[in-house]
């Protein structure tokens, strides 16, 4: 059913959605590659950052930042199945002013990227810390290109499928052994008790955790970047390609309808797996951290991180929870960069510096991209050397960059959507509690910075 251009549609490329439960989870996918992403900076750094702060108090922040974006994640994966277009030339038809023929959020989306190229530097950071800790016969540096040269010749050399299975393996690992920590540490004097979730269920939040509570809503969860991830995903998934070309016809609206099912069905599994795996994070981090008055920082970030596990499980773990971290932290800079190639080539097309739809420029520039930003993120952290600061800053962008895609979201589901596929009203209150939750954060994140 594949078409040579993923990003094509014609009648050779359709194929009827799934009509039974087994068949719609069969198709899913695109949400977890985004997982592998969330998985690691968001859960590892960020939520226990958060936990080792504020105590159980803002467990609800966590919980809120998960599943409060899933309807706008939704939105970019429906205009992807109906229109067949990427999130930048989606952009590129949005009201507002244009400099140089380019429309403003793509504009302000790259600038917004010069600071998440320093949260991915911090996260390359930690994975270099972690091989050091594991193996300490070269220098930290050492280990950072290792990883950088590792995910560029993933990513150059890998397609959708690939990624796909990767993105998933690497995670399982480290999961499994975070929920065998948060069980272990009922048996310590770590425990968690009913009053410790119901404190974390109180919303309230002290002032003293405001900041970092700002940093962990921008990038616990979908993000604002990986949501708009999740349309390059959706598209070489195939939902639009199998969709096929747009017809104002019923058997086409059906067919539209039922891979907006199936995409879905992918986006909610996968929010259900992420929320799962941070609100473990951040208990234990809350439970361990926090009752020691340990904050990870610096080159001591995985040092002190190891410590849910080895004060849990015990000593023998720290292995364990090395191999875990390098895995969890090194799923997110692989999921990135494929992101990152797709996007970035995109944009460039918009700006008309490249030609996009062109096959053979497109793959020429997924694979340039593959080597160029693992190398600037490895550069970033050796300059600055605080993965934590880092990825904090690129946390605080992120909940910024959510203005722009409720922007979008807003105008694709009132402005862009057919009528036959406008959803029902129980969506669109959930899209409005998502969308103002948003912008309160997003809009005090820019007020703090002020």
């Amino acid at each position: 059913m594949a078409t040579t251009d993923l990003y094509t549609r014609d009648e050779s490329g359709i194929l009827e959605p799934p009509t039974t439960t087994i068949g719609k989870i069969k198709q899913i996918g695109p949400g977890f590659i985004l997982s592998a992403a969330v998985v690691g900076s968001g859960e590892l750094i960020a939520t226990t950052a958060l936990g080792a702060k504020a105590g159980f108090i803002a467990f609800w922040v966590i919980l809120v930042s998960c599943l409060v974006k899933v309807t706008l994640q939704m939105e970019f994966g429906k205009q992807a199945i109906f229109s067949g277009k990427t999130v930048m030339m989606a952009f590129n038809e949005l009201p507002g002013p244009r400099i140089k023929k380019t429309n403003w959020t793509i504009w302000s989306w790259l600038f917004i990227q010069l600071f998440k190229l320093l949260q991915v530097g911090g996260i390359i950071g930690g994975v270099g810390i972690a091989i050091h800790m594991l193996l300490p016969f070269f220098p930290i540096w050492v280990y950072v290109c290792f990883a950088a040269i590792v995910a560029a010749l993933l990513i150059a050399k890998g397609n959708y499928g690939s990624i796909e299975k990767l993105a998933l393996s690497m995670i399982l690992f480290f999961t499994l052994l975070t929920f065998a920590s948060l069980i272990a540490v009922q048996f310590t004097e770590y425990q968690i008790h009913w009053a410790d979730i119901r404190e974390g269920l109180s919303f309230s939040l002290p002032a003293s955790a405001v900041a970092v509570a700002i940093a962990a809503f921008g990038i616990t969860g979908i993000g604002g970047d990986e949501i708009m991830y999740y349309n390059y995903w959706c598209i070489e998934k195939g939902y639009a390609r199998f969709t096929g070309p747009y017809q104002d016809t019923e058997e086409w609206y059906n067919r539209a309808r039922g891979w907006i099912q199936v995409m879905h069905w992918d986006a909610i599994l996968s929010m259900v797996v992420y929320t799962i795996v941070t609100a473990a994070f951040y208990l234990l981090g809350a439970s361990i951290l926090h009752s020691q008055g340990l904050m990870p920082e610096g080159y001591e970030t995985i040092k002190t991180l190891a410590l849910l596990y080895t004060e849990s499980l015990g000593s023998w773990a720290n292995v364990m929870y090395l191999l875990g971290a390098i895995v969890a932290l090194f799923s997110t800079v692989f999921a990135a960069l494929a992101s990152w190639t797709r996007i970035f080539t995109d944009a460039f097309g918009q700006l008309g510096w490249i030609s996009f739809h062109d096959v053979k420029v497109r793959a020429k520039s997924f694979k340039a991209m593959a080597w160029i930003f693992p190398s600037l993120w490895a550069i970033l952290y050796f300059f600055i050397k605080l993965p934590v600061l880092m990825i904090l800053i690129g946390g605080f962008s992120t909940s910024i960059l959510l203005l722009i895609v409720v922007y979008a979201a807003y105008h694709f589901r009132y402005n862009n959507l057919p009528e036959p596929l406008k959803p029902k009203l129980l969506y669109d209150i959930f899209l409005w509690i998502s969308i103002i939750a948003i912008m309160g954060v997003g809009l005090y994140s820019i007020y703090q910075v002020v």
